[in-house]
């Protein structure tokens, strides 16, 4: 029997999940992602558009083949066995950025001079670490997903709880928190303080975490007075671990004492 996959591959249009991760409200999708190995989603709203079997290709959206980005989706199937299961993720292009940053109303050079921080790549593959505290797939760099099983393992033997509050983000992702956050009225600028703008979330790498731990409200200051953020203060470097926005930071975002970043391997 196939081992399950535990990878989430990934093209700049359409991630290709691991079908024994996802659930269908649909009946007919449910059936047809039962059988499957890979459902192809469509990253700028989550939908499924194909449940990809041993010998077909089963659609889930009328007129699937003119679904942007099928061909380079169909094509990444075979995903990081290309160059070895060891062999790191490659960076995708980066598309679309500029597109994204000026519907937003984002000057992608004012903010990269005010922010420092340059545009960050997704990768093109991705490795299960398991789920968040919210019960989701956690997506991370394969790097940082090593990293976070040894971290929580050394928290757990110290008597700390660590729990994942979120992961990677792909750019589309990034847009839709703004404008959601536009649609209900809030400011650009406001928006900018506590969220990178898409394309510069150091989410998109799949080597950030927002970490918590049980009895905390998530990604809120208030951890920093919890036992398992002296924890990391005091042991994350050793696993490669760094909080990326402390206090008065440089990059113009509030103070986020979950926003922890992996190094290892840079």
């Amino acid at each position: 029997m196939r081992a399950p996959a535990r990878t989430l591959r990934n093209t700049a249009e359409i991630e290709l999940w691991p079908a024994w991760l996802l659930r269908a409200r649909a009946s007919a999708d449910a059936r047809a992602i039962a059988r499957a190995h890979t459902v192809l989603r469509r990253k700028r709203d989550g939908r499924f558009l194909a449940a990809v079997g041993e010998h077909s290709v089963q659609a889930l959206v009328p007129r699937l083949a003119r679904e942007p980005g099928l061909e380079q989706a169909l094509d990444a199937l075979e995903g990081p066995a290309r160059r070895g299961p060891d062999a790191p993720p490659q960076p995708l292009p980066l598309q679309r950025l500029h597109a994204r940053l000026q519907a937003l109303g984002v000057d992608a050079e004012a903010y990269q001079a005010r922010t420092g921080p340059c545009p960050v790549a997704e990768p093109e593959w991705l490795a299960y670490a398991g789920r968040d505290r919210f019960g989701r797939p956690l997506w991370l760099h394969p790097q940082a997903a090593r990293a976070w099983a040894a971290l929580r393992r050394a928290a757990a033997a110290d008597g700390v709880a660590l729990d994942a509050i979120s992961g990677y983000r792909s750019h589309d992702y990034q847009l839709g928190i703004f404008e959601r956050k536009l649609a209900r009225g809030q400011e650009l600028a406001r928006i900018l303080t506590v969220n990178a703008a898409p394309g510069y979330s150091e989410h998109h790498d799949g080597r950030a975490l927002d970490i918590g731990t049980p009895g905390e409200p998530p990604a809120e200051e208030s951890f920093e007075r919890a036992a398992a953020f002296a924890w990391l203060q005091a042991r994350a470097a050793e696993f490669g671990f760094r909080m990326s926005y402390p206090r008065d930071n440089p990059h113009g975002i509030v103070h986020e004492p979950w926003h922890w970043y992996c190094t290892t391997g840079l």
